[in-house]
């Protein structure tokens, strides 16, 4: 019998999945693999860890695997792809195919078909196929100077936005609470973390959801903001590939839409206004099930 894996290496988590032709047989989890972020030490204890608790689930060797298919940011890069190959080659038998994380979000949604996906987790980024195959991306840039509507942008627009209200005087539970989560006892003591890197932006996300959630207004304009941007990315996707009267249906992936209603909701009006031809899906999909997918079909 043939087993196939599937592996989403993604910037806060790594999920691994492994099925035979028809049936998925077990799951792992583990702590993020992006190489870029984190180095190959780390994205190979966490790559190890994923197939292992998966492997174990399912009763099957990882010698016994026949293909696997891992999604990663920048997977299209010969740099990171090989490292990532080399990795997992190390780790189980077997074809080992490497790709972009936004390539799985797509199949999870599309299979082969036409289509949009936007990915919002610790990172972003909108990408598309139209019926004629061609491809095109938004976003996704890295966090320095994209990202937009990710865990990052989140994160690092809460705090922007919390300093701000705080050097105007405006008293918010938003910077307290921020400052909490990261073991800040004084503002110097904070200003101090947040300008020593690496930032871990993302872990903020659950801080912004609980503050609007409360009814803290920074944080509820800062999860609309990345509603927009979300719908921006989507939009200009769109306009690349599919002509004004062209339907496309619009999916989404990732912890930040899976989490927040209000993000959801936003990107939805928003994406609905700028582009009344698509057909939006509900559904938030997850991408490890398009590496698995394609790691069957390859």
């Amino acid at each position: 019998m043939a087993y196939f894996l599937g592996i989403d290496g993604g910037g806060s988590k790594t999920s691994c999945v492994i099925g035979d032709e028809t049936t998925l047989l077990g799951r792992g989890e583990a702590a993020a693999s992006n190489i870029v972020r984190i180095g190959e030490t780390q994205a190979r204890e966490s790559l190890a860890a994923a197939i292992k608790q998966a492997c174990e689930a399912a009763q099957v060797n990882p010698q016994q695997v026949s293909r696997t298919c891992a999604g990663v940011a920048g997977g299209g890069q010969p740099r990171v792809s090989e490292a990532v190959r080399r990795i997992v080659c190390e780790l189980v038998a077997g074809e080992v195919q490497i790709v972009g994380d936004m390539v799985i979000a797509l199949e999870a949604a599309f299979g082969e078909g036409p289509g949009v996906i936007v990915i919002a987790g610790t990172g972003s980024i909108a990408y598309g196929r139209n019926p004629a195959g061609e491809t095109a991306r938004a976003g996704g840039w890295g966090s320095g100077i994209s990202d937009e509507g990710s865990g990052h942008f989140i994160g690092r627009t809460a705090v922007a936005s919390a300093l701000r209200a705080h050097d105007e005087g405006r008293p918010g539970t938003l910077l307290e609470n921020i400052m909490r989560a990261w073991k800040a006892a004084t503002l110097d003591q904070f200003i101090m973390a947040v300008n020593a890197p690496p930032q871990n932006f993302a872990s903020l996300f659950p801080i912004v959801m609980s503050a609007a959630d409360a009814g803290d207004s920074i944080a509820h304009t800062v999860l609309w903001q990345a509603g927009e941007e979300l719908a921006e990315l989507a939009s200009v996707v769109i306009r690349r590939l599919f002509p004004q009267s062209e339907a496309v249906t619009v999916a989404t992936c990732g912890g930040v839409f899976r989490n927040s209603g209000q993000v959801r909701q936003v990107f939805y009006n928003k994406l609905g206004a700028k582009c009344p031809m698509c057909v939006i899906s509900k559904m938030v999909f997850d991408p490890v099930d398009g590496a698995l997918a394609r790691a069957r079909r390859s």
